[in-house]
């Protein structure tokens, strides 16, 4: 089967699909195929264009990093080289 070459619309387009269509489940995937369509759009005109779904990509996966993992509590052995 041959693969059809995405074009620089059809790259933009699918990392808009991705930035709506994302899921906390598949952030981690999804950002790293719209990293891989970033790289591939031919200038930083084209490139330009998609920060705003870049940015929001990595926004969402920071949130909801940060809600997943529970606050570490420091242990008394740090406490006490940070008092010294």
């Amino acid at each position: 089967m041959k693969l059809p070459m995405l074009t620089t619309e059809d790259k933009l387009g699918e990392i808009r699909r991705l930035y709506f269509s994302t899921t906390r489940q598949t952030i981690e995937q999804d950002l790293a195929r719209a990293l891989d369509l970033l790289k591939s759009l031919p200038n930083e005109e084209e490139r330009e264009r998609a920060t705003v779904y870049m940015h929001g990509l990595n926004e969402m996966r920071a949130e909801w990093n940060k809600r997943g993992k529970p606050k570490r509590r420091e242990t008394k052995r740090r406490e006490t080289k940070r008092r010294t």
